[in-house]
């Protein structure tokens, strides 16, 4: 957080405060739940791999969480995905990795253009993942997209 405050930004920790082991579902849903209601704009979670933080925060309709253990993968998350949740894994990132991660994600801007067409079609399953229709998987298909492309995915 130091890091962070050094750069100018203005945090909300809202973490467990505490060096004890914590299930980590609810501060995550929490912070991925600041950043969807405008509070925060973005989200920083921590674990040992980062993988479970971001499958939490990813639970909270509207996040767009990112688990970035490398500098390529942080640019990308922003520049592709719009990434609006970072989340890296503290067992693997060493601490000046993870600043420049955190560095790259913060600065990196969405490139938007066919990376916005397809955060539509992300949105567009989710909102479709909402409704009571869809909690039936029974006859689960694979749908294809409204508006598909061929070979487009760099």
């Amino acid at each position: 957080m130091g890091v962070l405050q050094k750069w100018g930004h203005s945090v909300d920790d809202l973490g467990s405060h505490t060096p004890e082991m914590v299930d980590y579902p609810a501060y995550c849903a929490a912070v991925a739940r600041a950043v969807v209601k405008g509070a925060a704009e973005v989200g920083i979670v921590l674990g040992g791999s980062g993988q479970g933080e971001q499958l939490a925060a990813n639970r909270v309709h509207g996040a767009r969480a990112a688990l970035c253990n490398d500098l390529y993968t942080a640019r990308l998350a922003r520049q592709h995905n719009n990434a609006n949740v970072l989340s890296m894994g503290a067992r693997i990132v060493a601490p000046e990795l993870a600043e420049e991660i955190t560095r790259i994600f913060l600065d990196t801007p969405f490139e938007g253009g066919r990376h916005q067409r397809r955060l539509e079609q992300v949105a567009e399953i989710e909102k479709e993942e909402c409704t009571e229709e869809s909690r039936d998987t029974s006859a689960a298909k694979p749908r294809a997209p409204a508006n598909p492309t061929r070979g487009d995915t760099k």
